[in-house]
């Protein structure tokens, strides 16, 4: 089977990823409500009781906002480094002592067949990871609300068949917006999120003949678009040199309001 995944929701509204493989399947955050994930997973002919386990990758209420609720009711394991767990405390209500699992953000877990590898990011969170996912010479990188890509990032993501990378606004869009400009400055500084141009230099790096997918994530709503947000990206890449045809790489969407179909990385 290998690995699949479904973005069930991306945005600054609520972050949340399934990822799974033919033993074991992973709830990445968490941030909408109880209820909307289990009408997400629904609709994805899944339910609460398939989830095994809820990686955190940093505690900001768009990606833990329904975790305690979730947990509860469906009586899972949460894994979280120790300062994530110490910054989200109170926000994620009474959690089972047996429940609540520290880790390490350099340790890797197996979960079966299931490889998981977290990874520092940069971003004004407590200390914010982000995840690779391994079976066999599968893999899946998933790297969302950072400020830059450093050279560590572009380590641990290299080499992934399918990546979901932050794309998280246009520059100008953002400029000329409404929000306050210490709220601009945190956003466009080296601990906010990745803009167009950011992800398209980033993938300039990455691709090579084992990446077939990259989705765009994490978008704004106010300052971005996917259609803009894809043909920045691709812009970006050719002027950095890097051509690609569609049937050898491929920019995909992914969407707040609702999940993306299910994606095997090798068919």
């Amino acid at each position: 089977m290998g690995i699949s995944f479904s973005v069930l929701s991306s945005g600054s509204t609520g972050n949340a990823t399934v990822v799974r493989n033919e033993n074991t399947t992973l709830l990445i955050d968490a941030g909408l409500s109880a209820r909307r994930i289990d009408e997400l997973l629904k609709e994805l002919d899944m339910s609460g009781e398939d989830i095994d386990g809820i990686l955190v990758t940093h505690e900001h209420s768009d990606h833990i906002k329904g975790l305690g609720a979730v947990a509860r009711k469906y009586d899972l394991p949460i894994y979280a480094n120790e300062k994530t767990w110490e910054a989200m405390n109170k926000s994620v209500g009474k959690i089972a002592e047996e429940n609540r699992i520290v880790l390490d953000s350099h340790e890797v877990m197996d979960f079966g067949t299931l490889r998981v590898e977290p990874f520092e990011i940069s971003h004004d969170a407590a200390e914010p990871v982000g995840y690779c996912f391994y079976d066999g010479d599968e893999k899946l990188g998933i790297a969302t609300d950072l400020g830059y890509v450093s050279d560590k990032v572009k380590k641990a993501i290299e080499g992934s068949d399918v990546l979901v990378l932050e794309a998280n606004h246009d520059i100008e869009m953002l400029r000329m917006g409404r929000y306050p400009w210490n709220t601009k400055r945190r956003i466009l500084g080296d601990k906010g999120h990745l803009s167009n141009v950011s992800a398209g230099d980033a993938l300039s790096e990455l691709l090579t003949g084992d990446t077939k997918r990259a989705y765009l994530a994490h978008l704004s709503r106010d300052h971005n678009m996917m259609d803009l947000a894809k043909m920045t990206v691709r812009d970006t890449m050719e002027d950095n040199g890097c051509f690609f045809k569609e049937s050898e790489f491929k920019l995909c969407d992914t969407y707040y309001d609702r999940s993306t179909p299910w994606d095997w990385l090798k068919d």
